[in-house]
């Protein structure tokens, strides 16, 4: 069950880290919207937007030791009854060519068997084009999951860019986004690093990597304040831009 959170209320997230000029800095979950409801659960914290029926942001922290799970995937979509607007239902998306795809993936909560039931909330979930959501988007977040590997643990805010005058789907009018967002904090010695994607909703066959962009780019993008805790001066080494020799990109193994 999930722990509802006043989204009025200054809300921290679960690490500090120490930058290399000696300032520290608690990471918070970024700013929701005033009439988004924040609930957080097991493995994640969604910042839920009724007026396109589903999250403005996803944030969680992946660890290697949980990219090493083994609790199986279990199709269990349902309705987020945490949600105090209601979400959408599976009828929503069905016969509308969309897939229901997870913006907190299912191959990301193999640590817990409650992680993994809980992402399957209609409220974690947001219409994705089949050739997106299991091309592009499944690589990249494929590739997270070497970073997490990689780096020791990173923290990820995701979501679909939302914006007026998106089309709609099924009779709660959900939003279909026509772009995706993920955004990457390295937080670990040695150094700090940051970078974002802003990935049309179709298919691709181009490189993740063509879809980096800073950080600042992404905040242009949603309007969302990732690290609005983070003093300026700091915030700026890793969101003014991005350098794709820090990030491996690498061959990956595929999660199902």
């Amino acid at each position: 069950m999930g722990n509802i959170i006043d989204s009025s209320k200054k809300v921290l997230f679960s690490f500090t880290i120490l930058f290399s000029n000696a300032l520290c800095a608690q990471i918070e979950l970024p700013a929701p919207l005033p009439s988004d409801q924040v609930v957080a659960y097991e493995g994640y914290t969604i910042s839920y937007n009724e007026k396109h029926e589903q999250a403005s942001w996803v944030a969680y922290e992946l660890t290697a030791s949980e990219v090493g799970g083994t609790v199986p995937r279990r199709d269990d979509f349902r309705p987020d009854k945490e949600i105090k607007t209601g979400t959408a239902y599976l009828v929503d998306y069905k016969g509308s060519g969309y897939d229901r795809g997870h913006l907190a993936p299912a191959a990301d909560m193999k640590w817990s068997s409650i992680a993994m039931s809980e992402s399957f909330y209609m409220s974690n979930m947001s219409p994705q084009t089949p050739s997106f959501n299991r091309g592009i988007w499944k690589k990249l977040e494929n590739q997270v999951r070497m970073w997490a590997l990689d780096c020791g643990s990173v923290y990820i805010v995701t979501a679909g860019v939302l914006s007026e005058d998106l089309p709609k789907i099924g009779v709660n009018d959900v939003s279909v986004p026509s772009h995706y967002y993920k955004v990457i904090l390295d937080y670990t010695e040695p150094e700090l690093k940051g970078i974002g994607f802003v990935i049309p909703n179709q298919k691709s066959s181009q490189p993740i990597e063509s879809f980096a962009v800073s950080i600042d780019h992404v905040e242009q993008t949603t309007g969302i304040d990732f690290f609005y805790t983070v003093p300026d001066e700091v915030e700026n080494e890793f969101e003014a831009s991005v350098d794709l020799d820090k990030w491996g990109f690498k061959p990956h193994r595929e999660e199902n």
